[in-house]
C-alpha cells in the first residue's frame, strides 16, 4: 500500500480522521498477514516508509505506524505519505554465546 493520507475531511473532525487512518492500516496489515505463506517462509514481514511527502520518506518499523500518525496529527500536517509493503520473513536463531550471556544476565538481575 502506497498512499498519501489527508487529515482534512468535510464532515469529520481531525482526531476521528486520524483514528480512521489507523484503522485502515490495521485492517490492511491484518489482511496481508492472513494470506497464505509460501513453503519456505515463517511469517509476513513489512517494509514501511513514512514522510511528509513521497520524496522525503524514511524507513520505520511496522510497530511505529500509530506513533508517527499521532505525531503527524499533533504537528498539524495536512497530509503525509505512508508505504507499507509485505515481504516474506524467515526466523533466525540467536548464536549460542549470545543466548548464554543473556541467560546469565537475567539470572543475576
Amino acid at each position: 500500500m502506497k498512499k498519501t493520507f489527508s487529515f482534512s475531511h468535510p464532515k469529520k473532525q481531525r482526531p476521528r480522521v486520524a483514528d480512521a487512518i489507523k484503522h485502515e492500516l490495521k485492517k490492511y496489515i491484518k489482511r496481508e498477514r492472513n494470506k497464505k505463506l509460501p513453503d519456505d517462509v515463517d511469517f509476513w514481514d513489512f517494509d514501511c516508509r513514512y514522510g511528509a511527502s513521497e520524496d522525503s520518506c524514511d524507513m520505520i518499523h511496522v510497530s511505529e505506524i500509530n506513533k508517527v500518525i499521532s505525531e503527524a496529527d499533533a504537528e498539524g500536517l495536512e497530509s503525509f505519505f505512508l508505504e507499507v509493503l509485505a515481504k516474506p520473513g524467515k526466523r533466525t536463531k540467536k548464536p549460542k554465546e549470545d543466548a548464554q550471556e543473556q541467560q546469565k544476565e537475567n539470572f543475576l538481575d
